[in-house]
């Protein structure tokens, strides 16, 4: 391979690499965050879990309480150790209600599945729980922000009055912060895309002085090209410059 090409391909694969690992941190987000997104989004659409992510979400469930189980058992061979006081809800019971929370969502998605018509977006997460709504900002705060710190809330408050022992509320404090990690990699994505569609109109009319030869070094420099060679013919200048939005838009 040439070095020119070389250099050309560079930052598209960069770029890609970089939009991979942002789906994958989504991706990953939203295997520990379905359980209680069910429960935050109880109208999400038909398609806003992915069957993969359902599958790696359901085996999760299932191996928490064993290894919660395991920790707590070791736990209470070691010296000093104190046994943690018994709650209402635990993981196995967590891990229960999950998997009634799928077969309940199921039914209502299998049915918007029938019909398609009752359902606008299949893609939608759904509006938030009214009390959030009560709450100052729009819909990306609350995402962001009022969601997980609910979370966060839940995790530190219900373990007091013996609803969730430890592991139950260390997962949902867990589940917290990789909430406001996938709703801002969420809104990452989409604030991109607004913002790649800014630049390219900001660099429109600078590439086209460039093909005229009559951009500055500055504006050049602000959109990351260099000047053609004094020299160069008008008509290459023009060909080349086709070429490059032909390629970058």
């Amino acid at each position: 391979m040439m070095p020119s090409q070389m250099r050309s391909q560079q930052p598209a694969s960069i770029d890609q690499f970089q939009d991979n690992m942002i789906n994958v941190v989504y991706n990953f987000c939203s295997i520990v965050t379905m359980p209680v997104e069910m429960v935050l989004r109880p109208f999400h659409g038909t398609r806003y879990f992915a069957p993969v992510i359902m599958v790696f979400s359901a085996a999760m469930m299932i191996l928490l309480p064993v290894i919660f189980g395991f920790a707590g058992a070791v736990s209470h061979f070691m010296p000093f150790a104190q046994a943690p006081p018994e709650a209402m809800i635990g993981m196995w019971v967590f891990t229960r209600l999950f998997f009634l929370g799928c077969l309940i969502h199921g039914i209502r998605k299998f049915r918007l599945m029938l019909h398609m018509e009752r359902e606008l977006s299949s893609l939608y997460e759904g509006p938030a729980l009214f009390f959030f709504g009560l709450l100052p900002g729009g819909f990306w705060r609350q995402r962001i922000l009022y969601e997980p710190l609910f979370l966060f809330a839940l995790s530190i408050v219900l373990p007091n009055f013996f609803i969730l022992d430890t592991a139950a509320a260390n997962f949902l404090m867990f589940s917290s912060f990789f909430l406001a990690m996938k709703e801002y990699t969420a809104w990452y994505m989409q604030w991109q895309t607004i913002r790649e569609l800014m630049d390219m109109k900001f660099a429109g009319p600078i590439i086209a002085r460039m093909a005229d030869n009559q951009a500055s070094d500055d504006e050049l420099a602000m959109v990351h090209m260099a000047s053609f060679p004094k020299d160069t013919p008008d008509e290459i200048r023009r060909d080349m410059v086709e070429a490059y939005k032909a390629r970058v838009l």
